[in-house]
């Protein structure tokens, strides 16, 4: 099993940022990959950015690409995701994800990921 603990989230008008961080626990001796998703509410969870741990491949949604900076700490197994002049559309819980293995699945697909954190919200006004 593997636990994740995100942590960062909270209120930030619109132009600001913000840093979350996720710490992975438990048997993480072979990560694959971690990344970020994000739901606003009445809509389906969706890739954020996304990180692979054997050549640090970084992938970002469209969305926040220029905005978001993804990175890592190996030793810590610790993912981050730096997020710079923040919109009101970013509003959203966020996910970490955590991927042991390859799934066969596209990075940006849930089902990628064996493993999620409980969700840090995010609001930004406007």
């Amino acid at each position: 099993q593997v636990q994740l603990v995100e942590s960062g989230g909270g209120l930030v008008q619109a132009g600001g940022f913000l840093k979350l961080s996720c710490a992975a626990s438990g048997r993480t001796f072979s990560t694959y990959a971690m990344g970020w998703f994000r739901q606003a509410p009445t809509k389906e969870r969706e890739f954020v950015a996304r990180i692979r741990w054997s050549d640090g491949r970084i992938d970002y949604a469209d969305s926040v690409k220029g905005r978001f900076t993804i990175s890592r700490d190996n030793a810590k197994n610790t993912v981050f995701l730096q997020m710079n002049n923040l919109k009101a559309d970013d509003t959203a819980v966020y996910y970490c994800a955590y991927a042991q293995g390859y799934s066969g699945y596209a990075y940006s697909r849930e089902r990628a990921y064996e493993y999620w954190g409980q969700g840090t919200q995010v609001t930004v006004s406007s």
